[in-house]
C-alpha cells in the first residue's frame, strides 16, 4: 500500500471514528446520567457517576408504572407486527406471482402510500375510528397494521421475485393447497426479510408517541411513551427533574435496543435481499 493509500485509509478511519462517537454519545449521556442525582447531573453531565445507584431506576419505574406500561406496549407491538407480517407477506406473494395490470396497480398503490404524510390523515383517521368504536387498543393495532404494510410489501415482493416458482409448483403437484404452499414453502424462505420487517416495525411502534396519544390518551392502559409523558413527577414546577427523566427514558428503550442489537445482522441481510432483487 502506497503513501496515498495509507493517507486515504487514515482519513476514512478518522471519519468513521467521529461518526461512531457522534452516534454513541447520546446513549452514553443517557446511561451515565441515569445513575446520578440532580446536582451531580448538572455539575458533571458527561462524567461517570460517583456511585452506580439503582434507586433512581427503581423510582423511575414506579413513576411510569413500568409493569403495566411495558405489558401494554409489548401487547400492541407484538399484535401489530404479527398483523403486518401476515398481510404484507401474503399480499406481496400474490402480487409477485400474478402477472397482470391489476397486480401492478396494487403494488404501485402500496408503494405510493408510503409518500402520504401521517399528519395529513391523522385527524380524519382518528375521527373515523372513533365513530367505528375503535378508538382503543384494538383500533390502535389495526392502524399500526395499516401504516406498516406498504414498506413491508415492497421488501417482501422484491425477495419473492428471487424465489424459483418451481418450488411452489412442486408443492402444488404434491397436493398442497394455497395456504399450505404459503405456510410451508414460501414463509420459511422469507425468513431474512421477515426479520427485517419485524424489527423495523417493532422499533417504530415501540417508540411511537403520537398515534397512542391520539387514540388511547390518558387512560389506564398507557404505553411506555404515554406513561413517560403523563408522569407528573417528570415535570417539575421549577425545572426538569433529570434524576427521574434520564432513568425513565433508559427503562423505556432498553428492551427494544437489546432486540435490535441481537437482530441487526438479519436487518441488513433482509433489506439487501428484498430491495435489490426482482
Amino acid at each position: 500500500m502506497g503513501v496515498r493509500g495509507k493517507i486515504k485509509r487514515a482519513i476514512i478511519v478518522v471519519i468513521l471514528a467521529v461518526l461512531a462517537i457522534v452516534t454513541i454519545f447520546p446513549i452514553w449521556f443517557l446511561i451515565v446520567n441515569s445513575f446520578k442525582g440532580q446536582q451531580e447531573i448538572v455539575a458533571s453531565p458527561i462524567a461517570l457517576p460517583k456511585s452506580w445507584n439503582l434507586d433512581y431506576l427503581k423510582n423511575a419505574a414506579e413513576q411510569i408504572n413500568l409493569g403495566s406500561s411495558l405489558l401494554q406496549t409489548v401487547l400492541i407491538t407484538v399484535a401489530a407486527v404479527a398483523l403486518i407480517v401476515f398481510i404484507s407477506s401474503f399480499a406481496a406473494w400474490a402480487i409477485a406471482r400474478t402477472d397482470s395490470k391489476v397486480a401492478n396497480i396494487l403494488f404501485i398503490a402500496y408503494t405510493a402510500a408510503m409518500l402520504i404524510p401521517f399528519q395529513s390523515v391523522m385527524y380524519p383517521l382518528v375521527s373515523l375510528m372513533d365513530k367505528l368504536g375503535l378508538k382503543n387498543t384494538p383500533g390502535l393495532i389495526l392502524m399500526y397494521g395499516g401504516f406498516g404494510i406498504s414498506m413491508s410489501v415492497l421488501l417482501y415482493r422484491g425477495f419473492i421475485k428471487s424465489i424459483p416458482l418451481s418450488l411452489e409448483e412442486a408443492a402444488m403437484l404434491d397436493g398442497a393447497n394455497i395456504f399450505q404452499i404459503y405456510r410451508y414453502v414460501v414463509m420459511p424462505l422469507l425468513k431474512p426479510t421477515t426479520m427485517t420487517v419485524v424489527i423495523t416495525n417493532a422499533v417504530w411502534i415501540w417508540n411511537d408517541y403520537l398515534l397512542p396519544f391520539l387514540v388511547i390518551g390518558n387512560n389506564d392502559k398507557k404505553t411506555l411513551t404515554l406513561s413517560l409523558y403523563y408522569a407528573k413527577s417528570l415535570s417539575g414546577q421549577y425545572g426538569n427533574p433529570w434524576e427521574l427523566i434520564f432513568p425513565a427514558v433508559l427503562l423505556c428503550i432498553i428492551p427494544i435496543v437489546i432486540i435490535f442489537i441481537i437482530l441487526q445482522k438479519n436487518i441488513i441481510e433482509g433489506i439487501s435481499a428484498g430491495a435489490v432483487k426482482g
